[in-house]
């Protein structure tokens, strides 16, 4: 298996024949045919199902193609580190909602600006997911709470955050943990990082949550809360941007317990043009 086959296999995906493949890359049907063949016989299963003119991607296709479009660009990205070419291609960003809904907007826009070669490809999740990601080579970098606590990660601090406690208006008011303990909260999945320091800040004062609702979204929590279903832990930053943040009472974690920096995060050795890039443009930001 070679970087060439995969680039073929990726154009008859997206093209959806041989011919249509074959005139993307300048090459013959034939020879596009024979690549497509050897790798089906080197993974001994077929890629696509012929009909006709047309091949169509099967189950074992979708799955190889997902990884093909990662180690390709991978190879990109490796060659664009060693190089020293400007920025370009595909960037493959992550970050988790709170960073992509308020704090990276300006500095996408800004980066678009600068370096309009470059196709920025922004997916959003929990930080456990964003870390995964980055040492799968899923994404280049990502913005994930900090600092970096994997030794294949390294990174720069990029935004200050602040997460703070909310209830409904007419709930009690909260003056520590053990104030709340066993009551209902909301947050996101296990592997969300805000999440653990929601328990943590429970742990810390002998206190345990009740049960935890798992949403999908802040605005799905924060709903919850202003009906008086339960608490949740929050970013200030992406509370304050919430129609919501009116019907909500917010309450700060002592000892600055919830003051945190958002870090782009990649892994180490693996620095690509895009991704100095985009450091440049962060410190240039945090040096106004």
């Amino acid at each position: 298996m070679d970087l060439t086959q995969l680039e073929v296999f990726v154009a008859v995906a997206d093209e959806g024949s041989v011919t249509a493949a074959a005139d993307k890359m300048h090459r013959v049907p034939s020879n596009i045919s024979t690549r497509i063949k050897q790798l089906e016989e080197e993974l001994g299963t077929p890629l696509f199902h012929r009909e006709k003119l047309r091949l169509h991607i099967s189950d074992p296709g979708k799955t190889f193609l997902n990884y093909a479009r990662r180690i390709l660009a991978l190879a990109e990205e490796a060659k664009q580190s060693v190089s020293g070419q400007k920025p370009n291609g595909i960037f493959t960003l992550g970050a988790i909602e709170s960073c992509a809904a308020v704090h990276i907007p300006p500095v996408l826009s800004r980066y678009h600006q600068a370096y309009p070669d470059v196709e920025l490809d922004l997916s959003t999740g929990p930080s456990g997911d964003m870390i995964d990601g980055i040492l799968a080579g899923q994404y280049s970098a990502a913005f994930v709470d900090g600092p970096p606590k994997h030794p294949e990660l390294e990174g720069v601090p990029a935004f200050d955050e602040e997460m703070v406690l909310i209830s409904a208006l007419n709930h009690p008011t909260v003056s520590r943990a053990r104030d709340i303990s066993g009551s209902t909260i909301y947050a996101f999945r296990a592997n969300c990082s805000y999440r653990r320091l929601f328990e943590n800040w429970f742990a810390q004062d002998n206190a345990v949550p009740g049960k935890i609702y798992e949403m999908e979204s802040y605005h799905g929590i924060v709903a919850c809360v202003t009906a008086g279903a339960g608490l949740a832990l929050v970013p200030a930053s992406m509370l304050a941007s919430m129609p919501g943040k009116s019907g909500v009472k917010i309450y700060p974690l002592g000892d600055e317990m919830g003051k945190i920096k958002i870090w782009l995060m990649w892994r180490k050795g693996a620095a690509s043009a895009n991704q100095r890039a985009m450091v440049s443009l962060l410190e240039a930001q945090s040096a106004r």
